[in-house]
């Protein structure tokens, strides 16, 4: 194999590979032998016909396709380890020559890692909000926990209220025609929660368990379903039970009932101390990120596109993952959102950009600083994984190899960097707006 390096323009760069014509005779005997027992020719028992008269019959390249994905598959990998290029997306392959006597030629048109050109990055002015916890937010903190430890009454002496939570049969009809999906039994839902149509909620207040209640609404014009898209519809709904949530009172006892404080203003202390601790991990992460977004403003970057397209389709895959971590498919998805491939990849542009811009910068910075990872480091971090895991540390270090330890010490690397440029910025604190 030889591969020879032509630089493009933006970053990229075309490998032109050549495989000898012995290895891709060697490669069309293998996709032969892989493949003769599915040919039938006659006057020959299935997978006993010479391989000569297969490509007398079907054509001399019969096997080509599967000859060039497998020398693609083994010979590109050794290319660019050969070619010395730090490749950043995945190859754009195109077959030049692929003749029988001849070497086998194809190139791969690959992204490479741009060259970064840091501006300012030490000293950088940036204003990040100020860690204060206000009463409202105890407050709100205490009524979640009041939510907990809520008990549910029925209540059947009045109308339904802004909410309450009702169990509801209902059926809906456009032009006075039942459409699918749109009947339910024992429906629970909370008024004033806003999971139906807009309108549908509010039109229920007032109504009586047992009685008859009609409500007319107008699907959304961008309506998952498209028949019902932007049309009047109306819905005989019937309520069949209304549930109160009963909140415990706030003082002393209840204090000792959900915490480890025997007074309430005890429990309300430690509140407070979280939700400050909360928000200084919050203000730390904001100043992280609005320093390296200054870094990135100074900073000389020319990002491929293929780059680009790579970052983007590794988030997918990871957003498909997550659904699939939820019982949900990314069809399932696409269906109750209206959206589909094209466009998650659109909204995944902006992350996927950010993420290597930051990356980038950061590891110019770990360069510029000579910031070294010594395996002292390494096995720290091992550890944490180690533990978050539960396995041993020993043997999760087995388990990894050289690559996954490099890369280990390459984040390690980039995350240093992150503290310094922090450390080194001017933070001006502002006092967060509290709206009402």
């Amino acid at each position: 194999m030889s591969v020879q390096v032509e630089n493009l323009e933006k970053n990229m760069a075309k490998l032109t590979i050549e495989a000898s014509a012995e290895d891709f005779e060697k490669a069309v005997q293998a996709a032969y032998q892989k493949n003769k027992n599915k040919i039938t020719i006659p006057g020959f028992r299935k997978g006993k016909a010479p391989r000569v008269m297969i490509e007398k019959m079907y054509g001399a390249g019969i096997f080509y396709e599967d000859a060039a994905n497998a020398l693609i598959q083994s010979e590109y990998p050794k290319a660019a380890d050969e070619c010395g290029l730090d490749i950043v997306s995945q190859p754009e392959i195109d077959v030049v020559q692929i003749e029988k006597g001849k070497p086998f030629i194809f190139t791969a048109e690959v992204a490479v890692k741009p060259e970064v050109t840091l501006g300012d990055y030490k000293g950088v002015e940036v204003e990040v909000a100020k860690a204060e916890v206000t009463e409202e937010e105890i407050a709100g903190e205490l009524k979640k926990e009041q939510e907990n430890n809520s008990r549910t009454i029925d209540v059947d002496d009045r109308a339904v209220e802004n909410g309450d939570m009702i169990t509801l049969d209902f059926e809906g009809f456009v032009d006075g025609e039942a459409f699918e999906g749109g009947k339910g039994t024992d429906y629970p839902l909370t008024i004033g929660s806003n999971s139906f149509i807009p309108g549908f909620e509010e039109q229920l207040v007032g109504a009586v368990i047992g009685g008859e209640k009609e409500v007319n609404v107008t699907f959304p014009e961008d309506y998952q379903a498209e028949d019902l898209a932007g049309k009047a519809a109306v819905f005989k709904c019937s309520v069949k039970a209304i549930k109160v949530k009963e909140l415990p009172e706030l003082d002393d006892e209840f204090a000792k009932d959900v915490s480890e404080f025997d007074t309430l203003e005890e429990y309300k202390n430690d509140i407070a101390q979280k939700l400050k601790e909360r928000k200084e991990d919050v203000a730390k992460r904001e100043k992280e990120d609005k320093v390296v977004d200054a870094i990135i403003e100074n900073a000389q970057m020319d990002i491929p596109e293929a780059m680009i397209q790579n970052q983007i389709r590794q988030l997918v895959d990871d957003f498909v993952r997550r659904l699939q971590s939820q019982g949900l498919s990314i069809d399932q998805y696409y269906q109750f959102t209206g959206l589909d491939n094209a466009k998650i990849q659109e909204q995944m542009r902006p992350q996927a950009l950010k993420r290597i811009q930051s990356r980038l910068v950061l590891e110019k910075v770990a360069e510029v600083e000579n910031i070294q990872v010594t395996e002292e480091k390494v096995n720290e971090e091992i550890a944490k994984m180690a533990e978050m895991y539960k396995m041993e540390a020993d043997k999760l270090k087995e388990l990894m190899g050289d690559y996954e330890k490099e890369q280990m010490k390459k984040d390690i690397a980039v995350q240093e960097a992150v503290t310094l440029v922090a450390d080194a910025a001017k933070v001006t604190e502002v006092v967060e707006k509290t709206e009402g």
